[in-house]
């Protein structure tokens, strides 16, 4: 599974992205996809993730509320749509994909190449 990123870019702080993952190369709808951020100096972690079945998405707590992870089986492409976006969402975002799912970075065999995010005023 092929996954290529985009969509990132340089916001002022409250506004709102929407960051995109195209798949290709594997059984897309039988995948859970997520997205994953990394800031400098930190560890890779867990935003949100979205089943095969486009049902129970998960999010990190910071970002409930503001992020929206969606999915389009038929387009084998996987959204994240950022609102009110905040200084500490700066990072490089990464979508994943998994047969197992959860939130663990380890369960996520495929990564695409990450897209920047960068929230500053």
């Amino acid at each position: 599974v092929q996954l290529q990123a985009s969509g990132g870019g340089l916001v002022q702080p409250g506004d709102s992205l929407r960051l995109s993952c195209a798949a290709s190369g594997g059984t897309f709808s039988r995948l859970t996809m997520a997205w994953f951020r990394q800031a400098p100096g930190k560890e890779r972690e867990f935003v949100a993730r979205i089943t095969w079945a486009v049902g129970s998405p998960l999010y990190e707590d910071s970002v409930k509320g503001r992020f929206t992870i969606s999915r389009d089986n038929a387009k084998n492409t996987v959204s994240l749509q950022m609102n009110s976006l905040k200084s500490e969402d700066s990072a490089v975002y990464f979508c994943a994909a998994s047969v197992i799912g959860g939130s663990a970075a380890t369960n996520y065999a495929y990564w695409g190449q990450g897209t920047l995010v960068t929230v500053s005023s």
